[in-house]
């Protein structure tokens, strides 16, 4: 079965056939970085992670960027408004009493931590946008010199009514008012969707990141960032653009039309979002203390893999409710999984089970149905393959679960452990409970588990 994708411009699932069947081109809408990032916002992190190991996995060489948004997203996007309110990196130095520069640098270190611990992969760069501020000041340019821009009173417009497409991703046409919008429209502009594509600087404060621009100084608006930086690193159009359900309406349908008004040419081939994360089924946000973070979960006892396998266990269109009971049962089941290969026979003549790799696949290829995936490991797990094969065919599946099964594999007990066991039974077998007792702490302390079998003992991994 070939790759197919659900196509957010389409509004259907399509067969993936790339531009260039030698280069497959994906970018994904990275954070905010201006506070630690969100278990909601991994979900859409995973989603790339995914998508690229299953493209991966179709035999193509993918060039793969994520962004990292340091300037000019603005706190009025919350409000229906991305053109109004403050600078959300700037807010942050101001309220932690560092520089922007600083408050940047530190958060982008913070996620790219959390982002390798969940085993996302690493895309080919991470593009934070001051370094690319003359990229959208010519991107500006261009669309200024074709007629699709104006200025007014806080900065310079794109004007939406001189594209004829305009919301063919969202459904939202130029004449139209921000889905959610809860502020007072800015009457200067021509029409109520029209997005900035550079602010200018307020006259009455001093901004820690602003630059000079042939309109004024100032800092780009938000949406200009993300085209200046496909043009840059991949081309004028790319196979797939993805990221969460909530840059669909605004964001993204800014990108389209900035971006084919300054090429002429089509922007991206396919769009991926990923729902949004619940919990306790209402809402997920920063000012109701409901943002976790992967620290925050880690601080409960909850690894960074029982995450990963709490995100596919819902398919990425669909809303996922995080419950910490939710949570409880995804650990439980990584758990076991590791426990199980942990006590599978190795042999050098294993072999692929193929049925249960083409059942796999299969799942990845119909719009990466992850939930169907995870139930294939589990029926090939109970199945009466030989463990050897269990062994080398979920290894080729963790190529993409990403869930380091390897770990859990063949490992070699140390001697040292060995010997321990061995007086703990002795002891045991003498009744004398409390040394047994002391010895276990203590393997445990090493990172292993022993076990009581009917012909001595059992020494496994610890997870």
């Amino acid at each position: 079965m070939a790759l197919q994708l659900y196509n957010s411009l389409t509004r259907k699932v399509e067969d993936f056939i790339p531009i260039n069947p030698n280069l497959v081109t994906m970018y994904v809408c990275g954070p905010t970085v201006y506070d630690f990032v969100s278990i909601g916002n991994f979900r859409t992190y995973t989603t790339g992670d995914l998508l690229f190991r299953v493209l991966s996995e179709n035999g193509y060489k993918v060039k793969y960027i994520m962004n990292l948004t340091d300037v000019g997203h603005l706190t009025g996007d919350n409000l229906g408004d991305a053109d109004s309110g403050e600078d959300r990196i700037e807010m942050s130095a101001e309220k932690e009493g560092k520089s922007s520069r600083d408050i940047a640098n530190f958060y982008i270190q913070d996620f790219i931590k959390n982002y390798e611990r969940l085993g996302l992969k690493k895309p080919d760069k991470f593009t934070k946008a001051t370094d690319y501020i003359k990229d959208q000041i010519e991107l500006i340019k261009m669309l200024e010199r074709k007629g699709f821009t104006y200025k007014i009173t806080d900065g310079l417009y794109f004007d939406t009514s001189t594209y004829k497409d305009y919301g063919k991703l969202s459904g939202m046409k130029e004449n139209e008012s921000g889905d959610g919008a809860r502020i007072e429209p800015n009457l200067e502009k021509k029409n109520p969707l029209d997005f900035a594509l550079w602010k200018f600087s307020p006259k009455d404060k001093m901004r820690w990141q602003e630059w000079d621009s042939p309109w004024g100084r100032g800092f780009p608006g938000w949406h200009i960032e993300c085209s200046a930086m496909i043009l840059t690193e991949l081309g004028e159009n790319i196979d797939i653009h993805a990221g969460g359900e909530d840059l669909r309406m605004i964001h993204h349908q800014n990108e389209i039309a900035q971006s084919e008004c300054a090429t002429g040419k089509k922007f991206a081939s396919y769009w991926v979002h990923t729902a949004f994360l619940q919990v306790d089924g209402g809402r997920m946000g920063r000012s109701i203390g409901n943002a976790y973070t992967l620290p925050d979960i880690e601080a409960k006892g909850f690894t960074p893999a029982a995450l990963r396998y709490f995100y596919m266990g819902a398919h990425y269109r669909k809303k996922l409710n995080f419950t910490w009971e939710a949570l409880q049962n995804a650990q439980n089941a990584v758990k076991k999984l590791y426990d199980l290969v942990g006590t599978y026979e190795e042999s050098k003549d294993a072999v692929l089970a193929i049925d249960f790799l083409d059942k796999f696949n299969e799942a990845l290829n119909d719009d990466i149905n992850m939930p169907e995936a995870l139930a294939v490991v589990w029926e090939l797990v109970k199945s009466e393959v030989a463990e050897s094969s269990k062994i080398t065919t979920l290894l080729k599946f963790d190529e993409v679960l990403g869930l380091g099964i390897e770990n859990y594999v063949g490992f070699e007990i140390p001697v040292e452990i060995e010997n321990l066991a061995r007086v703990r039974t002795q002891y045991r077998k003498s009744g004398i409970w409390d040394k047994a007792d002391l010895i276990r702490r203590e393997i445990e302390s090493k990172g292993y588990l022993v076990e009581d079998v009917a012909d001595g003992f059992r020494i496994k991994r610890k997870v």
